[in-house]
């Protein structure tokens, strides 16, 4: 099981996006979501920018550094 958060400031991983989604959880603000397997197996639900979500497909890899926003890498 997976849960959908931010990714931490702190945090660092890598992996394959395997599936992307977007709501209106609030009723006002669309937040944007990737399903990611990481390189260690596990998966994870990670909200990220609009601009990333609109520049990823399903297959790409995200890169996550420490002290950084995900990146496609």
């Amino acid at each position: 099981m997976f849960k959908s958060r931010k990714a931490g400031r702190d945090e660092a991983w890598e992996g394959t996006v395997v599936d992307k989604s977007r709501g209106l959880l609030d009723g006002s603000n669309m937040y944007h979501f990737v399903k990611v397997r990481r390189s260690d197996g596990e998966s994870v639900e990670v909200r990220i920018s609009r601009g990333l979500w609109k520049a990823i497909a399903i297959g790409d890899r995200i890169v996550k550094q420490p002290g950084s926003d995900p990146v496609k890498g």
